[in-house]
């Protein structure tokens, strides 16, 4: 007996060892079959009866069967599960709990149980919770699917639930930090300079509180200008250290969101205490710095200092005023400041163009919400003059930090960006080169040969080349150590100009405060810290999409259900369709193959290359403007849905 089932088992292992298995990642369908992706790019079919075993995201180890030509999987064992902490909606019936996950390609009901610390009764049929999976069908021991509730996010009624999920979704924190304490300014040996009699003004949004820069600048005699940027000084308050310091550096930066904002700081310093409010003295760090008359940036200096704002503006009337338009005008004193901060602009932004690089003008787009969340409009804001001279002024001043740093400390928190990481350099060059532009590897890598290239190409004026060029392009990232920002087309960047909301910012204006008095810099920011504040914008960018993603939908219902015209600019390519931005509003909506034509054989779609053939002609490419319809508003998937206007 013991023979036969040792060769049992013998023979069993033998089956195994000779049965083709595979390795990859489930993707899941809403018609209840999926696919395993291996690693190198193949796809298997797995049967719905398969799929039951596995969610969407899990990386699994598959049996490989074949009939014929036909091969599909079904997975055997679970290497990595797809959903380990999660949202979702509760779902009561006849006193069972169970969760649905809130993801597009995860439509199973799992077993749920609430953990001990929640009162059950108050988890209601829709509300909004934390769960956590704790059984896997393919785990040792676990025959199904099971997972517990650990927190509830939001009512099923809740007007805030697009916001409170968001946050929750990305492990963002739902409120601004508390703090109870009776905040004074510190002594740190620093001299301040009076400058409260100096005319300096804010620029900014009707609705912004958190004010952390204002201006002052002076025509000079022999041509240029000499600009004074300050900025608000919140470490004059919060020490390295402190609570609030700690909690500051793991929130990173403050979090905007359409109708909120869940800031970095403390609001009675961030919105009170440390924003440059009109008439009210404040600390400030200063930058002076020379301009020349052609743009070029000449010595500066920095240094501590007392003022006070003389004028609050607001973007869009310093715009209307300085194109004539409008009855509001300013003061005289800053009316003169204005005019040379425009005439400034266009000198730093010509210079720019020449010698470094400047982005592409594109509109925001801005919610107008009512009290219960409801989107009342979203307006264009276009980056008008008002826009651009705080934008220039920024830059220039953010420039002189990176190169005080660079000279004086030899580290600090710098924003680099490389536009071409090494590993994709030759896929870039081999893409350039089918398209006939003949480069050197070295222009893609070296930023003077950089500018260079990115320059004769914007001259092109090509959109589906700067689409494509994209896809290779690299992130910018934050570092302790000076690198060049081939966005900018500078050596180095760092900023410091906004210490109220960017924790980077404020390390860095400890180390101006150090070069000030002459005292030796601590060590440079650990990597650990440089890739958590590059993380956490990347999740705080991310939750500001998911939210106006909702919001979208929400808005764009009624156009969804009468079939509204949009115009619309194709921003990707995938095998599944396109995806649009339409211009009106902002919002982006995904245009399926099937949608194109009746017919989806007779869609080839190459993404690869971002381009799509109906009926072998090519009617759309990456960067294109077309006119979509609106066809569905999903408020599930917070997805809008379009099809071609031919």
């Amino acid at each position: 007996m013991l023979q036969n089932n040792a060769l049992l088992a013998q023979l069993k292992q033998q089956i195994r060892e000779t049965t083709p298995r595979v390795e990859g990642v489930i993707k899941g369908t809403d018609r209840g079959f999926g696919f395993l992706e291996t690693d190198n790019g193949e796809s298997y079919f797995v049967p719905p009866p398969a799929m039951k075993q596995v969610l969407h995201g899990d990386r699994v180890e598959a049996v490989l069967k074949e009939e014929g030509d036909k091969k599909s999987v079904e997975p055997e064992k679970l290497i990595e599960t797809g959903l380990d902490r999660f949202i979702a909606r509760v779902q009561k019936r006849d006193g069972r709990l169970a969760v649905v996950p809130d993801h597009p390609s995860i439509n199973n009901v799992l077993k749920a149980r609430i953990k001990r610390s929640l009162d059950e009764d108050s988890i209601e049929d829709g509300d909004w919770i934390v769960a956590r999976l704790v059984r896997h069908p393919l785990k040792p021991d676990d025959r199904a699917f099971f997972s517990q509730i650990d927190e509830l996010i939001a009512k099923h009624d809740d007007p805030a639930v697009p916001w409170r999920v968001t946050l929750a979704r990305h492990a963002l924190e739902q409120s601004s930090p508390q703090s109870d304490e009776d905040w004074a300014l510190a002594d740190e040996g620093l001299e301040r300079k009076d400058l409260t009699d100096t005319p300096f003004f804010t620029i900014d949004g009707e609705n912004t509180r958190d004010m952390d820069d204002a201006l002052y600048i002076e025509s000079r005699s022999n041509g240029g200008w000499r600009l004074s940027v300050a900025i608000a000084d919140p470490t004059g308050y919060v020490a390295e250290g402190h609570a609030v310091d700690l909690e500051a550096q793991t929130r990173a930066f403050t979090v905007y969101l359409p109708g909120q904002n869940v800031t970095m700081l403390p609001e009675v310093l961030a919105d009170d205490l440390c924003s440059l409010k009109e008439g009210e003295e404040r600390p400030v760090l200063v930058c002076e710095l020379n301009i020349a008359a052609d743009g070029s940036l000449g010595d500066y200096r920095f240094f501590a200092a007392t003022m006070r704002s003389h004028a609050r503006l607001v973007y869009d009337k310093v715009s209307d005023w300085l194109e004539n338009q409008g009855d509001w005008a300013p003061e005289k004193a800053i009316g003169s400041q204005l005019q040379a901060l425009a005439a400034m602009t266009e000198a730093r932004t010509g210079w720019r163009t020449q010698h470094a690089l400047v982005f592409k003008d594109r509109p925001d787009y801005a919610f107008d919400l009512d009290a219960a969340g409801n989107v009342l409009d979203v307006r264009i804001e276009e980056r008008r003059i008002a826009n651009r001279m705080i934008e220039e002024s920024m830059i220039a001043a953010n420039a002189c930090c990176a190169d005080l740093l660079a000279d004086k400390v030899g580290h600090g928190i710098f924003n680099v960006h490389r536009a071409f990481e090494p590993e994709k350099a030759d896929a870039a060059l081999e893409f350039l080169t089918a398209q006939q532009i003949e480069v050197a590897r070295e222009a893609l890598l070296e930023l003077p040969r950089y500018r260079e290239l990115k320059r004769a190409l914007e001259e092109r004026n090509d959109a589906w080349l700067d689409a494509r060029l994209r896809r290779f392009q690299g992130f910018t990232s934050m570092a302790a150590r000076p690198g060049p920002h081939f966005g900018l087309g500078l050596a180095s960047y760092a900023t410091w100009t906004s210490p109220i909301r960017k924790y980077g910012d404020m390390v860095n204006h400890r180390l101006i405060k150090r070069v000030l008095k002459n005292e030796r810099a601590p060590a440079e920011a650990s990597e650990v810290l440089t890739e958590q504040l590059t993380e956490r914008r990347k999740l705080n960018r991310m939750a500001e999409r998911d939210v106006k993603d909702w919001l979208y939908v929400r808005y764009l219902t009624p156009a969804a259900k009468a079939q509204q015209t949009f115009e619309a600019e194709i921003i990707n390519v995938n095998r599944g369709g396109m995806r649009v931005r339409l211009a009106a509003n902002g919002a982006t909506a995904f245009v399926p193959a099937p949608l194109m034509h009746s017919d989806r054989d007779k869609v080839a779609i190459d993404d690869k290359e971002g381009r799509v053939h109906i009926e072998g002609e090519e009617r759309f490419k990456l960067g294109d403007d077309i006119q979509v319809i609106l066809t569905e508003a999903r408020e599930d998937t917070r997805s809008l849905v379009a099809r071609p206007d031919f």
